[in-house]
């Protein structure tokens, strides 16, 4: 519900120190605010790639800049410079850096909440619900619209995936062709995040499916391992268009919220013994 608050950036919860640069991190809620600070020289691709493992930056930035100027150059080419007084958006999928002899500092209201962290700061052997998704029909949707309207909608439909990942908080660990995998510290997150994700790709004029799995898994150099990626990837497999299906595990985490369920029956799922009870998330 929302309520009269106010925070300062000199009382973050968080600050998150990385070569020439800082971010400070306040939350109102669900919202997480970021206050950057990045010195002269500094470079998304020198200072921040080795920390977050991706070749190019996959936030989506939307904010004000107080003082200084940052560079962008997208991946198919486009650039643009932000100077003090701008307000901006920045697309997944890009370089940035400082221009000149002057820091950098500004705020953002999208893309602070996992900036210059690694997806595998989690560690080895955590408890995690993953969220698989996956656009359906794909190919031949690209053969209805052509290849430049299928990477303008994919584009469209990534941005739009991601938005609400950081509205619920989850964990991009790696992109899937046409869909994510995702980890969440909560299940019904994920699974509100889930329902989120299939009525943002709608908007965006495709259709997804999500399966959704809580169990253990290894983060090591870049990739995610364990059964239970496996057992979420089957899951997925088992949804139809437009569903979000959930293992039994998730099913039992889900308890006493208001998150309505029925049996999709029993399953054998590759490399589980025996057959497991998948659930169709309805609200």
């Amino acid at each position: 519900m929302p309520r009269l608050q106010r925070r300062n950036f000199v009382d973050s919860e968080e600050v998150r120190r990385f070569p020439n640069g800082e971010l400070r991190l306040v939350t109102f809620d669900d919202i997480v605010f970021g206050e950057f600070r990045f010195q002269p020289g500094w470079r998304w691709s020198n200072d921040v790639r080795p920390i977050a493992g991706t070749a190019q930056c996959e936030h989506r930035h939307v904010g004000f800049v107080i003082s200084g100027q940052l560079h962008i150059v997208m991946n198919d080419g486009a650039t643009m410079d932000f100077v003090a007084g701008d307000i901006y958006e920045i697309p997944p999928g890009h370089d940035a850096w400082v221009v000149g002899d002057v820091p950098y500092h500004g705020v953002e209201f999208s893309g602070a909440r996992t900036f210059a962290r690694s997806p595998f700061d989690l560690g080895g052997g955590v408890i995690a619900t993953l969220l698989f998704t996956d656009i359906v029909g794909s190919t031949a949707k690209l053969a209805e619209v052509g290849d430049t309207r299928w990477r303008a909608m994919l584009l469209e439909h990534n941005a739009a995936m991601r938005t609400e990942l950081d509205r619920h908080r989850g964990r991009e660990l790696k992109t899937t062709g046409d869909g994510f995998l995702v980890a969440f510290d909560s299940a019904l997150r994920a699974v509100r995040c889930a329902q989120a994700m299939v009525e943002a790709a709608r908007r965006a004029g495709l259709e997804i499916r999500v399966g959704c799995h809580t169990g253990e898994v290894e983060l090591v150099q870049g990739d995610v391992f364990g059964v239970a990626v496996h057992a979420a990837a089957r899951i997925l497999a088992l949804a139809r268009d437009g569903e979000v299906l959930a293992s039994w595990t998730t099913r039992d985490l889900l308890a006493g919220s208001n998150i309505q369920l029925e049996s999709r029956g029993h399953h054998a799922l590759k490399g589980l013994d025996g057959e497991r009870e998948v659930f169709r998330v309805l609200g």
